[in-house]
């Protein structure tokens, strides 16, 4: 026996309750490799299969956790042997199949990447589904013409798990980093991962119905959308691009109009990461161990344990949550 996090359903209030139990082996789904689970984390989405009604959640008792590193302890896959160091990231885990937030977890194969050499099961885990995002965001951009000297890179939400790693990556790699925030309370810690230049959200927050407005960032990592998105897409410099990464702010791009891409070339790079191909997510987690720098990292870890994620998964949905949790799913 071992412990989870479970979140079950009453069926007569249809009200979910989230518990540390204790499960078997046994009681995990099929799949061909097991693993020691280290460390998880904690995202949005974790939130809302965390609180009430379990948001994604479509079948109870479910165990949470879309993150998880370890080490391989069985698998019935040539790839994977036990004593195999490995990471997981998306591919619906914590959401249709059972995550993270347990002693031990079962999944496929083919969800597992090798965890890369520099890297440790924690550093994993403070780097997460939200710090893989910003080096596919900081990937994408890359690809597609942005270079340090070319001006400005702005990052919404900056103070978040994505915004945090986005601009410690960025600024490590010579860049000009403009961080977002609605947190002026935050401008030290932003300005300690290499910020060099702070914008209040309410700067960008407004709607307007200019076609285009002054030249300003030459990228832009955009956890936000809504309003602030289509404010940005109007300040951005010609041929430049904008990596969208989340919509805390809402789906729609408000006050968006067509004119930043047919008169400024400006592209809007879409950046999943839950059903990222294998050799771009490898290729991503090669350039974290890399380029994101272990003590700019390490600010950013809050330590936690299993029994502290009923509350942090509703801290997070509150946009209370600063940098990165390192859950120690032993602890």
């Amino acid at each position: 026996m071992f412990n989870a996090l479970v979140v079950d359903k009453d069926e007569e209030s249809g009200k979910t309750s989230a518990a540390v139990q204790q499960i078997s082996v046994e009681d995990l789904p099929e799949a061909e490799v097991l693993v020691a689970v280290d460390y998880s984390t904690v995202n949005y989405k974790d939130g809302l299969c965390i609180g009430p009604g379990g948001g994604l959640v479509r079948n109870y008792p479910h165990v949470p956790g879309i993150d998880f590193a370890g080490t391989v302890e069985e698998s019935s896959d040539e790839r994977y042997k036990p004593g195999d160091k490995v990471v997981l990231t998306g591919w619906r885990v914590g959401e249709a199949h059972w995550g993270g937030y347990a002693q031990k977890a079962r999944v496929k194969a083919d969800w597992l990447v090798p965890l890369p050499g520099g890297l440790d099961a924690r550093q994993a885990m403070a780097v997460g589904t939200a710090g893989l995002t910003a080096m596919l965001a900081v990937m994408a951009l890359e690809d597609h013409g942005l270079k340090p000297g070319q001006g400005p890179v702005l990052v919404t939400g900056a103070a978040g798990g994505v915004g945090s790693v986005a601009t410690a990556i960025l600024a490590n790699l010579g860049y000009e980093v403009a961080a977002v925030t609605g947190r002026p309370e935050q401008e030290a810690y932003l300005r300690d991962l290499g910020a060099t230049q702070i914008v209040a959200r309410e700067d960008l927050s407004e709607v307007t119905r200019k076609p285009l407005e002054g030249e300003v960032w030459a990228g832009c990592i955009d956890a936000v959308a809504g309003a602030m998105l289509g404010r940005v897409l109007k300040q951005m410099k010609y041929g430049t691009s904008v990596a969208a990464i989340g919509l805390a702010g809402g789906a729609a791009i408000e006050g968006a109009l067509i004119t930043p891409f047919i008169l400024r070339g400006v592209n809007l790079l879409g950046i999943d990461s839950v059903m990222q191909p294998y050799d771009n997510r490898l290729r991503a987690w090669e350039r974290i161990a890399k380029d994101l720098p272990m003590d700019k990292l390490e600010a950013m870890v809050q330590p936690a344990v299993l029994s502290d994620l009923p509350k942090l998964g509703s801290d997070i949905l509150k946009g209370q949550v600063k940098g990165r949790v390192v859950v120690d799913v032993n602890a």
